[in-house]
């Protein structure tokens, strides 16, 4: 039986007043198990796979089955405290789906229960992935090996909501949608001293105020401005009082960039701008940098044009086309392995993501089904006269 709009809303409130951080989604994957036990099974296999035991891997078996196409909903929360005072907020105190996964998560379960009860041609995978806001879970399902035999898709598709675009509305654009995100962390080890006698220390302070100076030029002097990225140092932490000479300070941040080849470029040459103030000031300079599954997502030409003029074409679908962003999503690290595309839905809502008072709009969860049932429905038809 076809779920209805009335029963996804219900299903997407119940995932709301669940949410759980990263690698810890018990409850949700057990009520997510639940519910695609209660579609049709004759078409599915279902997979929890140890490696990685809050994911859910199901294989919708196609009837000509001439490539395995993948659909991924990531399934965690944030560290926010709920406040919209909506009678089915969080339940679990200081987490919220402030980020929307509760609407990502049931658009995917209305699409697979779609394809339950009318067979697909080519086979579909769904993959509800924990750990997407932190511990990057699709790089860490690549790594253990899951994308694998049956299980591996040729293509992969996912969707992000944005409450900046009219509830239903679907979003896209050729080339990156997302960002890739590095965080930096950086360790100044001098000499401490007193106040009265710099000399006889190393100052860190005064080192990192000049690495800091230094970083602004590689965005500004070293990077293409048409093909421009950002490094943003938000945290800097050294000393412990006034007249002491602090003898470590440390430097937290961030580095952006909508290819990955840009990110590898900023990395290169801050690794050079950390060594170059280790030598001026005689200090150690420790340089960390950790990127995780959150390359930039660079939607595939080819599918990406076929989804961007289906959903010109197809009824019912109000199509915009977007700029990038420069947040982060480690479904880049996927489609870095695997050719495909990652497009907005629109919730219109007056809060922003990540915040305490996110309320989007349900409408938009049996449009989002609708919408891409039609273009996997479409993709493979086309798929099929090709291989003819």
């Amino acid at each position: 039986m076809l779920l209805s709009e009335e029963k996804l809303i219900e299903i997407r409130r119940h995932l709301h007043q669940i949410p759980e951080l990263a690698l810890h989604e018990t409850q949700t994957h057990e009520y997510l198990v639940a519910v695609v036990k209660s579609f049709n099974q004759e078409y599915l296999e279902v997979r929890t796979p140890t490696e990685l035991p809050t994911s859910l891997f199901v294989l919708v078996k196609g009837s000509a089955p001439q490539r395995t196409i993948g659909y991924r909903t990531d399934i965690d929360a944030l560290p926010v405290t709920e406040k919209t005072g909506l009678p089915y907020q969080s339940q679990h105190p200081g987490v919220m789906h402030a980020c929307g996964h509760d609407i990502h998560m049931t658009v995917a379960l209305g699409v697979l229960n779609y394809f339950a009860e009318h067979q697909p041609k080519d086979n579909l995978l769904f993959f509800f992935q924990p750990a997407e806001e932190s511990d990057y879970g699709g790089k860490r399902a690549y790594e253990a090996g899951l994308f694998s035999g049956k299980w591996r898709p040729d293509e992969f598709y996912g969707l992000h909501d944005n409450p900046d675009l009219p509830a239903g509305a679907i979003g896209c654009r050729m080339g990156t949608l997302f960002a890739g995100t590095t965080e930096v962390n950086i360790d100044l080890v001098g000499k401490g001293g007193h106040a009265a006698y710099p000399q006889d220390a190393n100052d860190t302070v005064v080192a990192a105020a000049s690495l800091i100076m230094q970083v602004q030029t590689i965005i500004s002097r070293s990077i293409d401005p048409i093909h421009s990225g950002v490094i943003t140092l938000g945290k800097i932490q050294g000393g412990e009082i006034r007249n002491v000479i602090a003898g470590h300070t440390r430097i937290e941040g961030t580095i952006r960039g909508l290819t990955q080849r840009m990110i590898e470029k900023i990395d290169e040459r801050l690794k050079d701008v950390c060594e170059g103030v280790g030598r001026s000031f005689n200090m150690d300079v420790k340089l960390a940098l950790n990127q995780g599954g959150y390359w930039p997502v660079e939607n595939n030409p080819v599918l990406t044009k076929f989804f961007i003029n289906y959903m010109k074409q197809a009824p019912n679908v109000n199509f915009i086309e977007t700029a990038p962003a420069m947040t982060g999503e480690d479904f880049g690290f996927l489609l870095a392995k695997f050719p495909g595309t990652m497009f907005w839905l629109g919730v219109d809502d007056d809060a922003q993501l990540h915040s305490a008072t996110v309320t989007p709009d349900e409408s938009a969860i049996k449009r989002g089904v609708d919408a891409i049932t039609g273009f996997l429905q479409a993709r493979m038809d086309k798929a099929l006269e090709e291989e003819k």
